[in-house]
């Protein structure tokens, strides 16, 4: 069969035909006496195996190898064997993962079947014990973030922390979350101290992350993994993430092969579950969710007021989630603390309703959606955190007042925007510059509003990486032109720059 044939019968492109043989995919392929290539039923059975092996997600380097151990003859059975039989235990999972994620559709599914007939949609605590079945470790649906921990000055309180894990455990919750940078390295240590040395291993459940700060190349990634380990005490982490990734620090990963090391630290016993935490467009974590269907949870930025937010995409990153059928674990639902300090009138709004402190509704929006496994708090002190157990230990869903309370505080909040941009992107399209305009004033309202440490983040390391800074504006005028709200751009751009930029 001539590759046209062969490309026609097997839906493969000539192209990738080629590509495959040129890397060793498949064997050399048998050649006609004018060195045009003839394939026969052998070279047609390893198209049929590439195809199948591709479609089954195995990596490219794996099918070279098996095809390099096959053109070494008979002594290489056994090699052969052993990766197969490894393939084949990654397939197994894959197929483990696809039934939970089936086994929650299902059950989303029959809570729309009974919306239909009953007119209310619910999710409540049964919500909360199906996610959690998941991950049957895990305790309610509400963690301790420690990056903001009770300090003495510059150090950890210790006797204080232990009060807050004594407190959190006794009320039925087990889930700590943390990384290698916080608190300059002082929460992994802190936790050693206050939980691992005071509690049994199966107390509690700890998160840890690979940081990007830490590490530039692949040998160092293990042995900063070791570190983690040997500074919090323990000899596994239930959880381990990819941190804080975005499109440029996932390029960086894969360049680095940090997610293959993840895999082989996973299978080694030395993490349970492996996920990802984010900060970006929903389209980069379609991507990531799509390269890596083995990531299991995905810890993203969400509440009330970035929910549909332009530069943060709560919303959308979230349904990506949905799509994906991956579990959701929320950083940031009171917005560094912006959530709760509230301005007057939004305050008075929930004060009319009689009950509950303004965090409390904040962490209820949040975890009242379909899919949340968990959602963090970062507590620095012991009030903060029996206030959040009196409303999290018998978790409800936020009732249609209260709902309507948040959106009318949600509205408030809108409603001070220094910048006036509704997001329709008109600007962005004829800029020669290629300035996100529209997320850069988002970046400098969330800064200049709420204080949020995260808008530095999202201006340096998400909306200026591949686009233009505030300060790289020609002064065309071309966004102002086009703009439905009239704004002067151009001197607003002037602001952002000085904020961010100075």
């Amino acid at each position: 069969m001539t590759i046209k044939e062969v490309s026609q019968k097997y839906g493969i492109t000539q192209d990738t035909l080629r590509y495959y043989e040129r890397i060793g995919m498949i064997p050399p392929v048998t050649r006609s006496q004018g060195g045009i290539r003839d394939y026969q039923e052998m070279d047609l059975r390893w198209v049929e195996l590439a195809k199948c092996m591709r479609s089954a997600g195995l990596p490219v380097e794996t099918m070279i190898t098996y095809v390099k151990l096959c053109q070494e003859g008979e002594n290489t059975i056994g090699d052969r064997l052993k990766l197969l039989t490894g393939q084949r235990e990654n397939l197994l999972e894959q197929r483990r993962k696809i039934d939970v994620t089936l086994e929650r559709l299902n059950y989303k599914i029959l809570k729309y079947e009974e919306a239909l007939e009953t007119g209310k949609l619910t999710w409540g605590k049964k919500g909360e014990q199906r996610m959690n079945s998941i991950f049957e470790e895990v305790k309610k649906n509400f963690g301790f973030g420690c990056m903001r921990l009770p300090m003495n000055g510059d150090q950890v309180d210790y006797e204080e922390f232990s009060k807050m894990v004594d407190t959190f455990l006794e009320n039925g919750f087990n889930y700590f979350d943390t990384a290698h940078g916080y608190l300059g390295g002082k929460s992994e240590i802190a936790l050693r101290e206050c939980l691992v040395k005071r509690h049994a291993r199966e107390e509690y459940i700890l998160t840890n992350k690979l940081s990007t700060h830490f590490f530039t190349k692949e040998e160092e990634i293990r042995p900063l993994f070791e570190s983690q380990l040997e500074a919090a005490g323990v000899e596994y982490f239930d959880f381990y993430l990819m941190h804080a990734q975005s499109k440029e620090i996932y390029e960086k990963y894969k360049k680095c092969c940090a997610y293959e090391v993840a895999q082989e630290l996973q299978k080694e016993g030395k993490f349970k579950h492996f996920g990802i935490s984010f900060h970006d467009r929903a389209e980069v974590l379609d991507q990531i969710l799509t390269e890596h269907p083995e990531i299991e949870v995905v810890q993203i930025q969400f509440n009330y007021v970035d929910y549909e937010d332009p530069a943060v995409q709560s919303k959308l990153v979230y349904e990506v989630c949905e799509k994906h059928g991956k579990p959701v674990i929320v950083m940031e639902p009171v917005k560094g603390g912006n959530l709760v300090n509230l301005p007057e009138e939004a305050r008075t709004v929930f004060e009319e309703l009689n009950g509950g402190s303004p965090a409390s509704y904040a962490i209820r929006f949040a975890a009242g959606f379909p899919n949340m496994m968990m959602v963090l708090s970062g507590m620095s002190n012991l009030e903060q955190m029996e206030d959040n157990i009196s409303y999290m230990k018998e978790f409800r869903p936020l009732s249609e007042e209260e709902q309507a309370a948040v959106n009318q505080v949600s509205g408030i909040f809108k409603s001070m925007n220094l910048i006036p941009c509704t997001a329709c992107r008109y600007c962005t399209d004829g800029c020669p510059r290629q300035i996100s305009i529209p997320d850069l004033f988002s970046c400098y309202n969330a800064k200049t509003k709420y204080h949020d440490w995260n808008a530095n983040y999202y201006y340096d390391n998400v909306h200026t990486v591949r686009n233009g800074k505030a300060s790289d504006c020609v002064k065309c005028g071309k966004c102002e032109k086009v703009c439905p709200q009239h704004l002067k751009i151009r001197e607003l751009l002037v602001d952002v720059a000085k904020e961010f930029e100075a």
